[in-house]
């Protein structure tokens, strides 16, 4: 069974243009960390007709870049995907301060992929004030 019917196809994010000249989608496997990263980027009552949708990272921007934030940063992401992308099993997520720059976090997300039982891994980073 191809990727598109098994964990189905969307709107690619971003969204770009194909070399067709038409909108691009996505699918598979693609498609579902595409919609890891809309669920993350997307701010509560952003969208008007589902206005729960979204796990809304932005609120963090002036938050300071300590183990309580980071925590409360993995709980909001948990129960974000946990919500919205049916199709995966989390497995963990950490939120680490990023190395390179004190005023970021890097979270990483594993999971499973429920059709299959893959595991997967994808990497945010998420801005945060001092």
């Amino acid at each position: 069974m191809d990727g598109g019917r098994l964990y189905g196809r969307g709107m690619s994010f971003p969204p770009r243009v194909g070399d067709d000249g038409r909108i691009a989608w996505s699918e598979g496997e693609t498609n579902i960390r595409e919609m890891i990263q809309v669920i993350l980027r997307t701010q509560e009552r952003e969208r008007l007709n589902l206005p729960s949708f979204g796990a809304g990272l932005q609120r963090y921007l002036f938050e300071p870049n300590t183990v309580a934030t980071r925590f409360q940063i993995e709980d909001r992401i948990t129960k974000s995907l946990q919500l919205w992308e049916p199709r995966i099993s989390l497995s963990d997520v950490t939120v680490e301060q990023d190395p390179s720059d004190a005023q970021a976090a890097i979270a990483t997300i594993e999971y499973k992929l429920v059709a299959t039982q893959m595991k997967e891994r994808i990497n945010v980073s998420v801005k945060l004030g001092s």
